[in-house]
């Protein structure tokens, strides 16, 4: 649903780099260059970050 605060796997906090990594990769920014620059460096933490699907507003209408 929403990215973790946490990698899954090695515990590293990725959860406040992903609001800008969405911005910057919308505006057509390389999704390479965006995670470098972020500081965003393990296979792990990267894996997270591409492939993250956003459910909030999918799911979000469920709700009452």
């Amino acid at each position: 649903m929403i990215i973790p605060v946490r990698c899954i796997t090695c515990g590293k906090p990725v959860g406040q780099f992903w609001e800008e990594f969405k911005t910057r990769t919308a505006k057509g920014e390389d999704t390479k260059k965006v995670l470098d620059s972020l500081g965003i460096e393990r296979y792990c933490c990267r894996s997270l970050f591409l492939t993250h699907v956003d459910l909030t507003d999918k799911v979000g209408r469920f709700q009452k």
